[in-house]
């Protein structure tokens, strides 16, 4: 997919297009092939507190991911949107503690945890758009993903999820944008930066 020389927002309709395009089969297979791909990489196997999502639409589904998780006795965080646009925090405990947020997002039920919860994370989970050989991601454009990642120290690992058409050669930066620090492709498994 050529993103070089369009506008974030153009860039943002084109995937949103291709990730509607998808067959429910395509998309289920790349949840499934995506969880196993996150279950098996080092830091989330011996990680305690993992901070994730709940996918929403056509992004590729996390539900088993989480539910996995959860099933392991890993500690997870799932994030709140605040009013501002920032991201609080609180603890998923399986599929019942969720429930659609103001924007039509699940969200936990459970007690906020704070905006900065995400800097006790062995690792951050996190939605993209687009991820590009760098590590840079496309996100839906309101910034509470690079709010996020700003509170989270260099050492910890940090996966964007994203469709194998979505790993693309090059997105535009700007100075608030924070990279990820691997990628994970439903064909390709995980890829570390350097």
């Amino acid at each position: 997919m050529s993103l070089r020389n369009s506008t974030k927002s153009e860039q943002r309709r084109s995937l949103i297009a291709a990730r509607n395009g998808m067959s429910t089969e395509e998309r289920s297979a790349a949840a499934r092939a995506l969880r196993d791909a996150v279950l098996d990489a080092p830091e989330v196997q011996m990680g305690g507190t993992i901070a994730a999502y709940a996918s929403f639409g056509t992004e590729p589904d996390t539900a088993g991911l989480l539910f996995a998780l959860w099933k392991r006795g890993t500690y997870v965080l799932l994030p709140r949107l605040l009013p501002d646009g920032d991201l609080d925090w609180a603890s998923y405990e399986g599929p019942d503690s969720l429930a659609p947020g103001p924007h039509g997002f699940l969200e936990p039920t459970e007690t906020p945890r704070g905006a900065g919860a995400v800097a006790s994370a062995d690792v951050v989970l996190v939605p993209a758009l687009a991820v590009d050989r760098s590590g840079m991601r496309l996100g839906r454009g309101g910034g509470s993903y690079d709010r996020a990642l700003a509170r989270v120290g260099p050492a910890i690992l940090t996966i964007g999820l994203v469709y194998d058409a979505e790993l693309v050669e090059t997105l535009p930066a700007e100075p608030h944008d924070h990279r990820v620090r691997a990628v994970a492709t439903p064909s390709g498994g995980l890829h570390r930066f350097p």
